[in-house]
């Protein structure tokens, strides 16, 4: 794992491509620092690079469509200030960013755990849980 993220560090843009897209190396990618640009396709896989994304305040490197996912990659591969920009963002929001607080995620998701069983012993039907 070590020498998978030393990899995406050495890289200027992840072009994340169709039809299937990159799924848990977009999020790798995006743990070592190295900006993803994707265009979401139809299925879930292909989906959560824009989720990562548009979670890390990072939505302009979601393309609406292919032409889009083209103009913007050959616009950042010519504007290297623009990508070193984009790499700083993404290491600032490994210091507050949800995808990278993998500490307030656990909390939440055991609080989650928690009001689950708590409903569930005074026999309330199943809901939607907020863990935000």
């Amino acid at each position: 794992m070590p020498q998978h993220l030393a990899r995406h560090r050495s890289a200027d843009l992840f072009l994340d491509s169709l039809p299937y897209n990159a799924h848990t190396t977009a999020s790798d990618a995006l743990w070592a620092g190295l900006p993803v640009l994707t265009s979401p396709g139809e299925g879930f896989a292909s989906r959560v690079a824009a989720s990562l994304l548009r979670a890390n305040d990072l939505a302009e490197l979601v393309a609406s469509d292919l032409d889009d996912y083209r103009e913007i990659a050959v616009a950042l591969a010519g504007d290297p200030p623009r990508l070193a920009s984009l790499k700083e963002r993404l290491l600032r929001a490994h210091r507050g960013a949800p995808l990278f607080d993998m500490r307030k995620l656990t909390t939440d998701l055991e609080n989650a755990y928690q009001t689950i069983q708590a409903r569930h012993q005074v026999g309330l039907a199943t809901a939607h849980i907020d863990i935000s």
